[in-house]
């Protein structure tokens, strides 16, 4: 798994016209594929007379799967303009769907190239980007007398906390990158007098 991956900061739409010709590009993470193709098919139905609804993905830290689709705009003109500036960009895990309302010009291979392309890559400066670590999910629990301040220590402490659910004790999600587990967990035990507990899970990526 790579250390770190850059993806879009959230749902995001930012809108270029070529020649008379509209091109609205919506942005959105995506972790999956599911989720990628139920965020084109939103799109779709939100321009119904859109002249195209042209689309790309990558899915996966490492860019595992990457999909493009033209939608009858000529082959390779639209959707693969449109892939190969997020994977310029270095973008995973996201989704972008550039709807074209044609304004009677065409622009030719090349025209609709650096039209697709450029749509996807304004969007991107408009919507912004956030970069998203490796972690190691812990999960600490705490008595309620001890865990407003320690959930306060936490995140002064610029950790990544991810929940908190209130039950007969408290528990507290957070990522924690690998290295500095052994040393959180003797901080924990200081800070605490060794009452609270830590369970250490599966790796994932949190927003460092």
């Amino acid at each position: 798994m790579p250390e770190q991956y850059v993806t879009v900061a959230g749902e995001g739409e930012h809108e270029t016209e070529v020649s008379r010709s509209r091109f609205v590009c919506a942005l959105a993470p995506a972790a999956t594929e599911e989720e990628a193709r139920a965020f084109i098919a939103r799109i779709r139905a939100r321009h119904p007379g859109a002249t195209h609804n042209c689309s790309a993905y990558v899915v996966g830290a490492d860019a595992a799967v990457q999909k493009s689709d033209d939608d009858g705009e000529p082959g390779g003109t639209a959707g693969l303009p449109m892939l190969q500036m997020l994977l310029r960009r270095e973008i995973r895990c996201a989704v972008a769907v550039v709807t074209r309302y044609f304004g009677g010009t065409k622009l030719g291979a090349g025209g609709l190239i650096r039209a697709y392309g450029g749509a996807v890559g304004q969007a991107l400066d408009a919507v912004g980007t956030r970069v998203r670590r490796r972690y190691r999910l812990v999960t600490v629990t705490a008595d309620h007398q001890r865990a407003g301040r320690l959930e306060n220590d936490l995140r002064s402490g610029g950790r990544s906390v991810r929940g908190v659910t209130y039950g007969a004790q408290v528990t507290i999600e957070l990522g924690l990158p690998e290295g500095e587990i052994d040393g959180f967990r003797a901080w924990l035990a200081e800070s605490t007098a060794g009452t609270a507990g830590l369970t250490v899970g599966d790796e994932d990526y949190v927003e460092g």
